[in-house]
């Protein structure tokens, strides 16, 4: 196998994904800078052009971070990061679904049409007026999930630590960076983030 990556929030997630499972996996760097993932030989493993992509054994690609972490628990599935039974793997998917509709892609797309709008809008369908509104959602989502994370747990599926974590650690990291700072009034959440901030996979 080999993991086609780049810079970015979900390469680092399936990257987080592989250093908390402790599997290696050969690695090749994709520019997205220069739009190397644009050109035709990426197009052939994602005809989406999007990163991360996964060289399967058989020479088939893998795109999609919960495909290629789903993938690789079937293959490696100790220790579980998403889970050992179908309550388990249910629960994990269910939060993994709803922090990427929820929070991942309207915060991606609020900094897609807004501060990085003429890095993509020769790339993909930009929406520029869509942007302050889909920061909005994001936010609140932020703050629906604070509110979830009232009872106590340690992580979002309670004292489990999964890829629902994985997603949302990356992509709350990468809104610090991009002008959509994490409210410190989201207090669960900030409490949250410290403590997988401090797992050594954040480096991966």
């Amino acid at each position: 196998m080999k993991l086609y990556d780049s810079i970015g929030p979900n390469p680092r997630i399936v990257r987080m994904f592989m250093a908390e499972k402790g599997i290696e996996i050969p690695k090749q760097a994709v520019d997205l800078r220069k739009g190397e993932n644009r050109e035709t030989e990426h197009l052939k493993r994602n005809p989406h052009g999007q990163m991360p992509a996964l060289e399967l054994d058989c020479g088939n690609y893998l795109s999609e971070i919960t495909a290629i972490c789903e993938y690789l628990e079937e293959k490696h599935p100790s220790p579980a990061m998403i889970g050992t039974t179908p309550e388990e793997r249910a629960e994990c998917r269910m939060w993994t679904r709803r922090v990427d509709l929820n929070i991942a892609e309207p915060l991606a797309n609020g900094y897609r049409f807004g501060e990085a709008l003429k890095f993509f809008e020769k790339r993909i369908p930009v929406a520029p007026e869509a942007s302050p509104g889909l920061k909005m959602i994001a936010a609140n989502r932020i703050k629906w999930l604070d509110d979830q994370m009232a009872d106590g747990r340690d992580y979002i599926c309670g004292k489990r630590f999964t890829l629902a974590d994985m997603l949302l650690y990356c992509w709350l990291d990468f809104g610090n960076q991009v002008g959509q700072p994490l409210d410190q009034s989201n207090a669960n959440i900030v409490a949250w983030f410290n403590r997988v901030g401090a797992r050594a996979s954040v480096k991966a």
